[in-house]
């Protein structure tokens, strides 16, 4: 049965803690959300609830990594990546410094509180910080591997995590690497690079469009900052198509990342964004959201369809 990234994470947090004691972790009263409560519950003396005061959370948690700490710091990716900014940025990244951030609740799976809980520029302020790496997991053990590697690597991480269930997509053998995507599906029309919860509704699209003989390719781009250059490139040289899915702004996010390494090798193919259209979103069921902002499996389709118009 698969479980909600984010009890995940912190499951696997609370493992690692037992046997590296260097690991502590703050959050910003919302321990029961984010499931750093798990660690809480199994390490209550290394766990700190910092309050609603996220900037000084993560300026709590750079001292802390002066001292050989590794720091994880969590709350809604929202205020994590805009209340906590200014610390992350002059005091964490500026010095490169060994914390690591579990943005829960992204996109908008904190669907019912509407656009002031949705996260949909967090990649695009996360991923322009030098010295920031952003992992997006997409099922249960790419998040595993997330966390884990983030505590065995040195440097400030950010871990994108949803507060929905993803359904299982790899192995429990699988292997990943910081820096590389997967390649999840086959196909030879049109590549869709997507992370999170939008490798599971490219995957649907790609499952509607064999029926209208359509080949397309799924990739997982896990890591989005360093992206695998040398994958999309292939992608594109091999399927003359991209369509890239992700829930966040169209702007600044995945699409861009994909977008720069293609302008930069000269890759002359069409391209296609799936994502928010450079709006606020609003309150409504998670699924209802999907739909609306075209970040569901019709939505990439439709891309698909389009973009396969251009090539």
């Amino acid at each position: 049965m698969p479980k909600a990234i984010r009890e995940v994470y912190g499951t696997v947090l609370a493992e690692l803690g037992d046997t590296n004691e260097n690991i502590v972790v703050l959050d910003a009263d919302l321990s029961g959300s984010t499931k750093s409560a798990i660690f809480g519950k199994a390490h209550p003396e290394r766990f700190f609830n910092m309050g609603i005061a996220e900037q000084n959370m993560v300026a709590t948690a750079a001292g802390m990594s002066t001292v050989g700490k590794i720091p994880f710091v969590n709350t809604f990716t929202v205020f994590l990546t805009s209340l906590g900014l200014l610390s992350a940025r002059d005091q964490i990244c500026y010095a490169n410094l060994n914390v690591k951030f579990g943005g829960a609740y992204c996109g908008m799976s904190d669907a019912l509180d509407g656009a002031s809980h949705h996260a949909t520029e967090d990649i695009a302020i996360m991923r322009a910080l030098p010295n920031m790496k952003v992992i997006v997991p997409s099922d249960a053990n790419s998040t595993r591997w997330a966390t884990k590697y983030a505590v065995e690597n040195y440097g400030p991480m950010y871990l994108r995590l949803s507060r929905d269930v993803y359904p299982d997509l790899y192995a429990e053998d699988a292997e990943f690497e910081l820096g590389k995507g997967e390649t999840v599906r086959d196909g030879s029309d049109c590549t869709v690079i997507a992370c999170g919860l939008l490798v599971h509704k490219a995957i649907e699209a790609a499952e509607m469009l064999e029926q209208k003989g359509i080949s397309v390719r799924v990739v997982d781009m896990y890591s989005v900052k360093p992206i695998d250059r040398e994958l999309i490139m292939k992608c594109a040289q091999e399927t003359g198509a991209i369509v890239t899915a992700e829930e966040h702004n169209i702007f600044g996010g995945l699409g861009s990342a994909v977008s720069e390494v293609l302008a930069h090798e000269g890759a002359g193919v069409p391209v296609e964004f799936v994502g928010i259209q450079d709006t606020f979103t609003e309150s409504a069921p998670y699924k209802e959201l999907l739909a609306k902002y075209g970040v569901d499996a019709n939505g990439v389709a439709a891309a698909i369809e389009k973009v396969l118009k251009r090539k």
